[in-house]
């Protein structure tokens, strides 16, 4: 089996809070042995729920001993209305970059010998604006990914030792608040219209059917 997993982020890990570490989207948990397993966990775990990070079985030992960082400059989210899904991108008012909590995990793939480090991104119930956008049926409420304040970021890399250390680091996992976000429409991300990863892919375009809707 040769593995190819095409989206390598930087990451912050709490072995290496200097220099970043190479990082493919998607958790890998160290008890993966076969091919079927790593389809079926990979594609489940590219979030971990952050209510459930120390009892999921795919999380609970990276909660304790393995966090990182991602730093963003924004997300997207789709929005639906009217029977189709429009983009917003969502980013800090002062437009510094956002700093994501996460779970790390080293899997060795045995076909290969090769270590490769993977990660999740940490979510917690949406604030009121992404209640807004983050509207998908399917879904059981909103959902936003953690982001940290600036002076939590250190807090979330320290070790877990007892009850209180895994206390504090869930009083760690909840919504950003609104009033230090801002977000907007922007041009398709799916199919034709997509432009690709590209700078421009970020900028506003307006939409007429939302201009007067309830977003």
């Amino acid at each position: 089996m040769r593995l190819v997993l095409t989206i390598l982020i930087l990451i912050y890990t709490d072995r290496s809070p200097v220099y970043p570490e190479v990082s493919s989207w998607g958790l890998v948990p160290h008890w993966v042995k076969n091919k079927d397993q790593l389809k079926k966990v990979w594609n489940s775990n590219l979030n971990a729920r952050g209510e459930t990070i120390f009892e999921k079985p795919s999380f609970r030992e990276a909660a304790k001993n393995s966090r990182c960082i991602i730093y963003i400059d924004g997300f997207y989210e789709h929005h639906h209305f009217n029977g189709k899904t429009y983009p917003f991108y969502i980013e800090k008012k002062d437009h510094s970059p956002m700093a994501l909590a996460g779970l790390w995990s080293d899997w060795y793939e045995a076909n290969t010998k090769t270590w490769l480090n993977t990660f999740s991104i940490v979510t917690t119930t949406g604030n009121s604006m992404m209640s807004k956008i983050h509207n998908n049926p399917k879904l059981n409420g909103a959902r936003m990914p953690v982001i940290l304040h600036s002076e939590l970021e250190n807090e979330w890399l320290k070790p877990v030792h007892d009850d209180l250390d895994k206390q504090q680091l869930e009083k760690m996992i909840s919504a950003f608040p609104e009033n230090k976000l801002e977000a907007y429409t922007v041009g398709r991300l799916r199919g034709k219209e997509y432009m690709g990863n590209v700078p421009d892919v970020s900028e506003e375009l307006v939409y007429e059917e939302l201009v007067y809707s309830h977003i």
